[in-house]
């Protein structure tokens, strides 16, 4: 169905190509997983399977990819549409409509289908996503994850005989993930649908491929196997098979089920063992670490004082904790909500939330699409105004303090980092943080040295990979060194080693006091970061405790290795691997 034939991608500008000699076929109904770190041309692959690479993108390609027998060098996307469906990672760029259901509706009436045949098959795709209750609604009012899973269906009403999927659960929960994909194992199963698809959480995807393209590094040649025999000697892996290599099980398990049928003789081991955590300690009244507290400043509401640590021109990794002794009868809080509730539109999006968030503390917000996590982020960086209730951060209300003032409190990076990116390089970028944070020059400059090593001053952002962004992102965030540092959805288009950067990083800054909050669908994360998990349901906290109370009592939220090997309360693999002999 898909054959790539000796295929090399150059974009303009580049000096070595971005792909090199990929060699491979997708046979008709079956689901092709391709995997690989970051930067190694997987979307770009995908995108040669729609005509995107090189009708949209530019750049050269050599060799020939044809999907159901056309070349898509001399196809165009549009004329490759009645055969392939694509998602990619940005689930708004795709949307040419204003709500759910125009949006379902829009690729069948592009190709001419009958008014029947079209009400049907969005009435199924409603159902098939769980997208019935949000029918009316506008797109731009969806949570992230709701808009990827009206994405996904607006490809899949059309029936396309290929579908081309970019990391298409990154922004899902857990169940809602589980949804989508049983939902495309039953059009590889029943209908010949063929998929090849790149997703970075293994954990989620890997037990449905069929088949795992691993690309290995850049300019390495393209593998081609069994998922068993590809994460053998695969650099990336989810947890259950790192557990699995940890163990010496042969072959390596690739799901939960069958980790736990092996895993009795591991538990023996552990036996009597203790958890030793990983993710930091919260600041308390007698020895906090305390972070760099807000700065008295003429446009906000009120200050919070203290002792500064100073931050120009050095990055995280020189940052130290600095200990001080409070005054004795006060409590240190970073952000304080009290009665908190939020009204937008029709949707009660919060409703009565109390909170208070600590210096040092590393909170992971969950929950599913839609339950209100986004909404309680942009109040508390005053991008939404309570509709009842009180929200204070650093001393200041929010939404009532001017942006010169609240930038040295708290930090946002968005769900999509570009929303904060504005400028032609990378170091206008820099500059312009600097300005805002009105701090020494070269302070965000410093921090992209060290969370992206390599990238030049005249980089375009939008030429950066996703994890580059973020980076980008959490650097011009950092410039102002704001003692509350939020982050929506931060392991997005992340690799493995790329989030064990960013959880080494978030370490280091809850170290020097920083408060860290996150919403999170990966629950890999929140098991390896967070000491404190709050899930949120309807704009209500229903659960808010330790991290390994809350998530392991969960079976939606908690990690592999917490199901592998359960009743013990391990979290982590690298937790297991400390406490082996």
């Amino acid at each position: 169905m898909i054959r790539f034939e000796d295929v090399s991608v150059t974009y303009d500008g580049a000096s070595e190509p971005t792909v090199r000699g990929v060699d491979f076929e997708v046979p008709e109904g079956e689901l092709v997983l391709l995997v690989g770190p970051s930067g190694v041309g997987k979307s770009t692959i995908l995108g040669a399977v729609s005509g995107l690479v090189p009708h949209f993108t530019g750049g050269t390609l050599r060799g020939r990819v044809t999907v159901a027998g056309r070349d898509t060098r001399t196809h165009k996307p549009r004329e490759l549409a009645d055969v392939v469906g694509t998602v990619g990672q940005d689930p708004l760029s795709h949307f040419v409509t204003d709500t759910v259901e125009d949006e379902l509706a829009y690729g069948m009436e592009s190709l001419g289908l009958p008014p029947t045949v079209m009400r049907r098959r969005v009435e199924e795709t409603l159902d098939l996503l769980g997208l019935a209750p949000l029918r009316d609604r506008p797109l731009a009012t969806l949570s992230g994850g709701q808009q990827q899973r009206v994405a996904i269906g607006s490809v899949l009403t059309p029936h396309p005989r290929v579908l081309v999927l970019d990391e298409p659960t990154s922004a899902l929960d857990p169940a809602a993930a589980e949804e989508v994909l049983a939902v495309l194992q039953r059009l590889v199963h029943d209908l010949g649908t063929t998929v090849l698809m790149a997703e970075h959480r293994l954990e989620r995807v890997i037990q449905y491929a069929d088949q795992v393209a691993l690309l290995p590094a850049p300019g390495e040649a393209l593998l081609l196997g069994t998922p068993a025999e590809m994460m053998a000697v695969s650099p990336v892996y989810p947890p259950v098979v790192d557990l699995g290599r940890l163990a010496g099980w042969a072959p390596l398990p690739l799901t939960v089920r069958d980790a736990r049928r092996r895993a009795g003789e591991l538990r023996e081991r552990l036996s009597g063992r203790t958890p030793v955590d990983d993710a930091p300690a919260a600041a308390d009244g007698e020895t906090a670490s305390q972070g760099p507290p807000a700065p008295d400043d003429e446009s906000c509401t009120s200050g919070a004082g203290g002792n500064s640590i100073p931050a120009e021109g050095r990055a995280f990794r020189r940052w130290r904790p600095r200990r001080s002794r409070p005054t004795p009868g006060t409590t240190h809080l970073t952000a304080e909500v009290q009665a908190l509730s939020v009204r937008r539109a029709r949707i009660q999006a919060l409703n009565h939330i109390d909170l208070t968030i600590r210096p040092g503390e590393t909170i992971a917000l969950m929950g599913r699409n839609g339950a209100g996590k986004s909404t309680l982020l942009n109040t508390l960086v005053g991008l939404v105004e309570p509709s009842t209730g009180t929200v204070h951060v650093g001393g200041a209300q929010p939404h009532r303090t001017a942006p010169q003032g609240l930038v040295r409190r708290v930090g946002l990076v968005p769900q999509e980092p570009r929303d904060l990116l504005y400028a032609d390089t990378v170091a206008a970028e820099c500059r312009a943080a600097d300005t805002d944070a009105q701090t020494t020059p070269g302070t965000c400059r410093a921090l992209v040295d060290d969370l992206l090593p390599g990238v030049t001053d005249d980089t375009h952002p939008r030429d950066l990979s996703e994890g580059q962004r973020l980076a980008l992102a959490l650097a011009v965030v950092l410039a102002a060194r704001p003692p509350l540092l939020l982050l929506d959805e931060p392991t997005r288009g992340l690799d493995y080693a790329a989030k064990a950067r960013l959880v080494h990083l978030l370490r280091e800054l809850a170290a020097t006091g920083h408060a860290i909050m996150l919403a999170t669908h990966d629950v890999e994360l929140a098991a390896e970061l967070a000491h404190r998990v709050i899930l949120l349901a309807e704009g209500e906290v229903i659960a808010d405790g330790p991290a390994a109370d809350v998530i392991t009592s969960s079976p939606s939220f908690a990690p592999q290795v917490s199901k592998i090997l359960a009743p013990q309360r391990w979290l982590t693999v690298t937790q297991v691997r400390k406490a082996l002999p």
